[in-house]
């Protein structure tokens, strides 16, 4: 049995399976970087090791010495969180090496998960409906453009490997895709180590609707309903909940099947979550799975009263999920913001010393924040330092309780998104559960002070 984890992340993620695995009696290990020497989750594991300097490369990517750390310290398993190494095949196989267990799937269900175009083809071997477009990886600009032209404008230009927006474009002409090809070629190569693109055919007003599933190694697969994740800016998201506003009853089932059917046909295990598209008709396709604990995670919490982070290391653990589908159900409406150390305007980067902060409260509030008064925003890593989750027994409840819990944070030193957050639930197409993946370039203009009617 676990009896001591050691983190290989940092900031809110970190301190959110610290919680669950101090409730669960398990010790944990951190490791920390130059940038996080007076960081809240150093200081709350039980043992923190400095694993080297600020920048991402010398320190968080570092499996040599991530295992070395774990070795010393006798840790029987690492939790990868999500973003950094969460999703590497690598450090799955150093730790199956090391005799290690690694909190998440094994790692050729991590590689064929990675490569978005052996998923696809995966998919399309399991019944699963995927967009059109193309199988393989194109081989060039050129190619792309013929390519293109079949499929038909626009389209979606997408990076193999890695994920977060990076190197996705949409684009709806010639002229466009051959300079958007090189460009996010060598921005996915140079972030993910692979250049390889493909292309989807572009779903005008789609939705982002993703299942959250949880997989034993009993052959026991369930999913945990649906998180409504339309609201995005460059591709990532900015606000989700759960259940989604938007769907049918019979569409909701539908895409819980759809996941579960998906996660079996690769023998996955552990938690991950199913994304897909869905169109104006309902009908969906599968866009990609993340092989992890996701960033939005407590909303799916919130509405089951099931604890994800724990059910992960159980499952390490090799025991068998303690519910059958029959016995998950639902109950209420949960939101969740990012907080980003950003400007709401020009959308740059804020790093700096927070002088304030004041985090909101109340019942059915939750904050996962990874920062506190007097501690310093670097420009390191990513500029999310919060996450703000408020939960209602309907949608109404719960976009009254978020605005309210909006007001009450208090952040002074750096700059942050809650002005857009605070504008974004006002809209009327927000209050209607009217969001499409465009929802933000269609309704969002700070440039003019907002717009709340998008017109």
């Amino acid at each position: 049995m676990i009896q001591k984890i050691l983190i290989a992340n940092r900031g809110e993620i970190a301190r959110r399976i610290i919680r669950s695995c101090k409730q669960l009696d398990i010790k944990t290990v951190a490791i920390y970087s130059d940038a996080d020497e007076n960081a809240l989750f150093k200081q709350e594991a039980d043992e923190a090791y400095h694993i080297g300097p600020s920048q991402v490369q010398q320190s968080y990517l570092q499996l040599d010495k991530m295992i070395e750390v774990a070795k010393k310290t006798n840790t029987d398993a690492i939790h990868p969180g999500y973003g950094f190494l969460s999703e590497s095949p690598a450090l799955a196989e150093r730790c199956k090496e090391a005799g290690i267990i690694f909190i998440g799937p094994e790692a050729d269900i991590l590689r064929l998960m990675g490569s978005k175009i052996e998923a696809r083809k995966a998919m399309i071997e399991a019944g699963v409906p995927v967009i059109p477009g193309t199988d393989r990886a194109v081989e060039s600009a050129e190619e792309a453009v013929t390519l293109a032209e079949r499929i038909g404008y626009p389209v979606m230009l997408k990076a193999s490997a890695g994920g977060g927006g990076i190197g996705m474009e949409i684009v709806d002409s010639s002229e466009k895709l051959k300079k958007a090809f090189e460009n996010n070629s060598k921005r996915a190569a140079s972030f993910f180590g692979d250049g390889a693109m493909f292309l989807e055919k572009h779903i005008t007003n789609s939705r982002h609707i993703e299942v959250q599933v949880l997989a034993d190694h009993h052959q026991h697969t369930v999913h945990l309903f649906e998180r409504e994740c339309s609201i995005q800016r460059r591709n990532q998201k900015v606000l989700e909940e759960a259940p989604s506003p938007s769907i049918s009853e019979a569409l909701r089932k539908e895409l819980g099947k759809t996941a579960v059917i998906a996660a079996e046909a690769i023998h996955y295990t552990n938690a991950g979550t199913i994304e897909f598209l869905v169109d104006e008709s309902e009908q969906f396709y599968f866009l990609e799975m993340n092989t992890r604990i996701q960033v939005e995670h407590p909303i799916t919490e919130e509405i089951t009263g099931i604890d994800i982070v724990k059910e992960q290391i159980s499952i390490a653990n090799h025991q068998k999920l303690p519910f059958t589908q029959e016995d998950i159900t639902r109950k209420g409406h949960a939101i969740e913001v990012r907080i980003y150390a950003e400007d709401p305007v020009r959308f740059f980067p804020s790093p700096g010393k927070i002088t304030t902060l004041e985090l909101p409260h109340g019942k059915n509030v939750r904050n996962e924040c990874a920062v506190a008064s007097g501690d310093t925003v670097t420009p390191f890593y990513d500029p999310m330092i919060a996450k703000l989750i408020v939960y209602g027994e309907n949608r109404s409840e719960s976009v009254e309780k978020l605005e309210k819990a909006l007001l009450q944070f208090k952040i002074e030193g750096i700059k942050t998104n809650i002005p857009m957050l605070q504008e974004i639930i006002t809209y009327e197409a927000f209050k209607k559960g009217d969001t499409q993946t465009d929802f933000l370039s269609k309704h969002y203009h700070p440039d003019r002070g907002g717009n709340k009617d998008g017109n």
